[in-house]
């Protein structure tokens, strides 16, 4: 699925579509270059997911922890990580199936993080970015079948 994203308010407007969904537990996978929106996009799904907390991003501190609900919920930037060797002290193994998981560049850590359930891959384009949502489990599949049919709708033309 493909989605045009004119602006900031439409990158949050699509997190925030996406964050009920990832209630009961989730695994995203956040692709794209330096400034595509990425870390916009955690912040604005972690806050719809009721963190009350300032949102940090994770780039120098690579994992940052949140309750949502009472389950965690694990922001990754793995930006500055050279290889998935340097992840073992990071405690990825509590990352439960019923925890959320946000991890920007997970190309880096590839090997050692959890299985996606969906891959948002955030690119610029001509006026805007561009966001590609590509399920990677069942229960990402089922995720882009509600944004598919949510209301109002997303400029998607998948």
């Amino acid at each position: 699925m493909r989605i045009a994203l004119p602006d900031e308010a439409a990158t949050i407007a699509l997190a925030q579509r996406l964050a009920p969904m990832l209630r009961e537990g989730g695994v995203v996978y956040l692709q794209g270059e330096l400034g595509a929106g990425k870390t916009t996009f955690a912040r604005a799904l972690l806050r719809s997911l009721g963190v009350g907390e300032r949102v940090k991003s994770p780039t120098y501190s690579l994992l940052e922890r949140y309750s949502v609900a009472g389950r965690e919920a694990f922001h990754l930037d793995l930006y500055r990580i050279a290889g998935a060797g340097e992840l073992e002290w990071l405690g990825l193994d509590e990352i439960g199936p019923d925890a959320i998981a946000l991890i920007e560049w997970p190309e880096r850590g590839e090997g050692a993080l959890p299985m996606p359930d969906l891959l948002v891959t955030l690119e610029h384009a001509e006026s805007g970015r561009v966001c590609r949502l590509k399920a990677r489990s069942p229960r990402g599949a089922e995720w882009l079948a509600e944004v598919e049919t949510g209301t109002p709708p997303l400029g998607a033309d998948s």
